[in-house]
């Protein structure tokens, strides 16, 4: 079915792992899937040797995982791997919600301009998994297909690993583990890790189709549509002309009878009518599920994306939470791992992102009790919303299809320096960064492409009056401090400043979402997220907020 034809990556003889005593590597990944693939490039990014491992030899079968927000492109453009699934994927920002026949609600992910990416782009998870192999192999991660890790042994200060391939077995040990081994976890299993929370007791259909269709590139789904009565449906376009339905069928459907092409064949002509042609290219069964690890951190051993926890797939915060998980592990990991930080900063990386995939799970609950309610109260709670939505407005925004992927403001972060200035806005210690509009180099650009895998001191000026020689001291003195800050200046006009790199604010767009007036003085985390943020550039001040974010304090 379909016309994907999977790559298949060579297998290399682990001839060159085997040794006894085994061989000690700094860094070892498990899972080549999306997740573990970002954590090896950014691993590479920060400079760090690393080793990944996976059992397959190729892509995922099927499309899997499709839609990435916002949030996950920037992620993916800080990797230099954001443009080529950009440009191929289909964007959107519009999702329309249907009870019957009858458009209830309508949301738009980027109401405002200025932004460089969409509100989400669709694409099937395979093409986005060769983009960033090749992006892994480009920086010189070492990825070893078809070999298997079957035994993880935690020691004192390091892990040994059993790895199985076609040549045999090998021992091998990592100072550091991260394991992106997916949802069921061969390796959190055999360590007895749990992982607690709900499974819903309903079953939905992915059926992939393949058709030439003029419907626009939004997200909608449908609530007792007639071709399909009782139940909901979603419809998402893909690249390739593929459109993703997924059919819910309730718990009591046969998993392997429904994924037979007679049974999903006829479900697909009775929505889209029998006169449009269509190929079946790919299906599944899944359920939803809510659960997560208690601890994502287990001494050495690091847990990321599915292994670490599971949401429901409406609303997309499978994927995009797990490129947050990395986003967030691996500058702190790299900070540990050159003697820079303590292992406890390691333990943020768990508090912070336990916070983030708890507030994941009770919005993916949310949805998942109103889309499949399984009690008399949630049950009449879902149809009067509907049946009120039809007709009046403030009932619209109750509509819960899907509350969609958004990234987490790490407000509570132990990292975080408080504000001891007033500011207005949403960009917080602990928010992730706004993109903006900006000019460098006299060349038009955004923001965040010049935020990024380091500190910096954001520092908005005045074309007018410039840079104070007590700012470009301090800017110099943070620029050479044993964790460096790099100096960027903002500015509303072309400003000559030397050898200080200048972004000139086009639109006026980064002062108005950052607050900023001359002197404004942001420190920006390496993963893009605010650590702290004044009125006035204080370098006692940002040298101790580096320490706090770094827990050098």
């Amino acid at each position: 079915m379909g016309a994907y034809v999977s790559p298949t990556y060579p297998y290399r003889s682990p001839e060159d792992l085997r040794s006894s005593p085994p061989q000690r590597r700094p860094l070892i990944v498990v899972g080549a899937g999306p997740v573990g693939l970002a954590a090896a490039i950014d691993a590479r990014q920060h400079g760090l040797d690393v080793l990944l491992f996976d059992d397959d030899k190729t892509v995922s079968v099927g499309s899997r995982a499709v839609c990435y927000a916002k949030r996950a492109l920037e992620v993916l453009d800080r990797l230099g791997v954001g443009e080529a699934p950009c440009a191929k994927g289909v964007s959107w920002n519009v999702g329309r919600t249907f009870v019957e026949e009858e458009e209830v609600y309508q949301f738009n992910l980027v109401p405002e301009p200025g932004h460089k990416r969409p509100g989400m782009i669709n694409l099937q998870q395979y093409y986005l998994e060769e983009m960033m192999i090749a992006r892994a192999l480009e920086l010189g991660a070492d990825v070893r297909w078809q070999h298997k890790v079957i035994s993880v042994q935690p020691q004192d200060g390091f892990t040994r690993l059993t790895v199985e391939t076609p040549d045999g077995s090998f021992d091998i040990e990592a100072d550091w583990l991260i394991v992106a081994d997916g949802a069921r976890s061969p390796i959190r299993r055999q360590l007895g890790l749990d992982i607690e929370g709900r499974i819903f007791m309903d079953r939905f259909l992915i059926a992939d189709v393949i058709m030439k269709a003029d419907f626009p590139a939004e997200r909608w789904f449908w609530f007792d549509p007639p071709f399909h009565p009782g139940q909901s449906v979603l419809l998402h376009k893909q690249s390739d002309n593929v459109w993703r339905i997924d059919f819910q069928l309730g718990w009591d459907a046969d998993p392997e009878e429904e994924k037979k092409p007679e049974k999903i064949i006829p479900r697909v002509k009775a929505m889209l009518g029998d006169a449009r042609e269509f190929e079946l290219e790919w299906a599944s069964i899944y359920t939803f599920q809510c659960r997560r690890m208690k601890d994502f951190r287990h001494g050495r051993i690091l847990f990321v994306g599915d292994a670490a926890h599971q949401v429901s797939p409406f609303g997309a915060r499978g994927a995009n939470s797990g490129f947050q998980d990395t986003d967030d592990l691996l500058w702190k990991l790299a900070l540990v791992m050159k003697g820079q930080a303590p292992e406890r900063l390691l333990d943020t990386y768990s508090a912070d992102r336990t916070y983030a995939a708890d507030e994941n799970l009770m919005n993916s609950t949310r949805s998942t009790d109103f889309i499949t309610p399984k009690s008399r109260t949630s049950r009449t709670f879902r149809n009067a919303v509907l049946d009120l939505a039809r007709h009046h407005p403030f009932a619209r925004k109750l509509v819960n299809s899907g509350r969609l992927s958004v990234p987490s403001f790490l407000v509570g972060s132990a990292l975080n320096t408080p504000d001891t200035d007033a500011f207005a806005g949403d960009m917080v210690p602990g928010a992730p960064m706004d993109d903006a509009p900006v000019q460098a180099g006299g060349q038009d650009g955004w923001l965040l492409d010049q935020l990024g895998n380091r500190f910096q001191c954001l520092l908005f000026v005045d074309p007018a009056t410039g840079v104070s020689d007590a700012q470009r001291t301090a800017l110099a003195e943070l620029s050479n401090g044993p964790i460096p800050v790099s100096p960027l200046l903002v500015c509303p006009a072309p400003l000559a400043a030397g050898d200080l790199p200048v972004l000139v604010d086009t639109q006026g767009l980064v002062a108005r979402r950052y607050d900023a007036r001359p002197g404004t003085t942001y420190l920006a985390r390496p993963d893009q997220h605010v650590a702290a943020r004044w009125r006035a550039l204080d370098a006692a001040a940002v040298r101790a907020a580096v320490a706090r974010a770094t827990c050098n304090a």
